[in-house]
């Protein structure tokens, strides 16, 4: 969430084109490794589908109300469980948008992909929070707090520049928030060493601060809920999603109460509830048109093993199904009891109405939906002195192609263009930008560029083109037909970006007084280095 993270390309052998100015490579590549603070590429970002379980973001596209650019044009790929921010955002009901930024160097413009889509939310009724992950810049890249200070002035600055509005908004930096260190603390009661060890890689040599440093960040990603649970969406790069992933843990393990389907009083995985669905699916049907009575669970265990291919979760959902005989196999929801009270449980059972099952560690409820439970369960635990926290969600922006090709990288000056760079600078490393172009202006016009592996294409559908589609589409049109020539094409590019820096510029310099005047330390008072 809060990396400086630096720009990938995708793989030079991607074949697949995509009008983003992305591409996606071909079966066979190499295993997708997520490092927070790496540099790892991500070749396939189908891969991050199947192995990470990150849903595609088309399929949420149409409930977004006025999606951002940076969504219709498919630069943000992915997303976990955006759909209930999409809800709230069209309902006009509470949500919230938070990222960070680790200052250990000027912000460019891949930075800006996560600016806008936090200005933007911020310009749909959300909640915004931006933050500085001064301590982990400190612990994990060994910045001085002098460095940190000036870093975080100016990404702070291109970030009021571009819109966002510190009076509707929340800015912080996590040293100086003690509501921040405050949860942090008790999440990390949840969480423990060899857990980080497994998701983070750390060992023995890990300082005690770098890993602190991650539950701070969880605290962060949860930190827009502590006065209300409602869904918040953290934007980040996909290197960024471990974060995410121990953050909706972190979560659901500080809740009082877990809610899952049920179909028996035994309890199930998910693999195993997958196939009692099945079995009920399939039984209560058959039982329907010949008027027999309720389903069993030995009756259910015939029938996984009649027609289920032999597997783990066959072998042991039929293990409970038979110890469990004669009992009825029937849908339900049920309330685990993690970490509620003596009170809140009491609580929670006298406030399920309906038909209900009462148990020493859970409740089944035979008449709520899932969402009713959820719902429920969470204003239980509110009353109770909870936090109640939903699960948090986040959408996926591609990595930027760095100019020279390769990767975007802060350490390579001519690989990226800085928001702070002179707008002549950015002219000349775009007129200087590697291109997808063929060999000679013939061949460009015979076969057309190959704008999906270009970096100045890229600079337009990311950047240049702004909300224009139809320009970004004409652009994409004219390469690959052959009508535009690079020399032309990065032209007209440089010549935006120039306007760009420029414009953001002026823009940094009239909102001096309004960082000047946010609620927010800009000078550490920590030990200096």
């Amino acid at each position: 969430m809060t990396r400086d993270t630096d720009s990938q390309r995708e793989d030079e052998t991607a074949k697949e084109p995509l009008p983003d100015g992305g591409t996606a490579a071909e079966e066979g590549g190499d295993d997708v490794a997520l490092d927070p603070w790496g540099s790892a590429t991500v070749s396939d970002y189908r891969k991050l589908f199947e192995e990470f379980g990150i849903e595609e973001f088309d399929e949420v596209l149409p409930e977004v109300p006025d999606p951002h650019y940076l969504m219709r044009r498919g630069v943000i790929f992915g997303h976990r469980d955006y759909r209930r921010v999409a809800d709230a955002m069209r309902d006009d009901e509470p949500f919230a948008a938070l990222s960070g930024f680790m200052p250990t160097g000027d912000p460019h413009i891949g930075h800006k992909l996560v600016f806008d889509e936090i200005i933007w939310h911020q310009q749909q009724g959300g909640d915004a929070y931006a933050l500085i992950a001064d301590l982990e810049a400190h612990s994990a890249r060994g910045m001085t707090w002098a460095e940190i200070d000036q870093h975080a002035r100016d990404y702070l600055l291109s970030l009021l520049a571009l819109g966002f509005d510190p009076e509707e908004g929340t800015l912080y930096r996590q040293s100086g928030d003690r509501d921040v260190q405050d949860l942090a603390f008790e999440l990390g009661s949840e969480a423990n060493f060899s857990e980080l060890e497994n998701i983070y890689g750390f060992s023995g040599e890990t300082s005690v601060s770098h890993m602190q440093s991650v539950v701070t960040q969880m605290a962060d990603i949860l930190y827009p809920q502590l006065d209300e649970p409602k869904p918040t969406v953290i934007p980040v790069g996909p290197d960024q999603d471990p974060h995410v992933r121990l953050a909706r843990d972190l979560a659901a393990r500080m809740g009082y109460f877990g809610v899952t389907k049920a179909y028996a009083s035994f309890e199930a995985d998910a693999e195993e509830r997958e196939l009692l669905a099945a079995a009920y699916a399939a039984l209560s049907e058959e039982a329907e048109g010949s008027g027999d009575g309720p389903v069993r669970c030995e009756d259910a265990a015939d029938w996984i093993t009649d027609e289920m291919a032999p597997d783990d979760a066959r072998e042991s959902a039929t293990k409970k199904l038979r110890e469990a005989g004669k009992e009825p196999l029937r849908p339900r929801v049920r309330f685990l009891d993690r970490n509620a009270t003596d009170e809140a449980f009491e609580a929670l059972i006298d406030a399920v109405e309906g038909e209900k099952r009462v148990f020493d560690e859970h409740v089944d409820s035979f008449d709520l939906s899932r969402e009713e439970a959820e719902e429920l369960a969470r204003e239980v635990e509110l009353d109770h002195g909870g936090y109640g926290f939903v699960a948090p969600s986040s959408i996926y922006h591609r990595f930027m192609t760095g100019l020279t090709g390769g990767k975007m990288s802060s350490s390579v000056p001519a690989s990226h263009i800085s928001l702070l760079d002179d707008p002549e600078d950015g002219y000349d490393k775009v007129k200087a930008a590697t291109t997808g172009g063929r060999e000679t202006a013939e061949k460009q016009r015979e076969l057309g560029g190959k704008a999906d592996e270009c970096p100045v294409y890229e600079l337009y559908a990311y950047l240049l083109a702004g909300d224009d589609d139809e320009f970004a589409k004409e652009v994409y049109d004219e390469c690959v037909g052959g009508e535009r020539l690079c020399g032309d094409c990065k032209e007209q590019a440089a010549q935006l970006m120039r306007e760009f820096l420029e414009d953001h510029q002026e823009k940094r310099e009239e909102v001096q007084d309004l960082l000047e005047q946010a609620d927010i330390q800009l000078d550490s008072d920590r030990k200096r280095d």
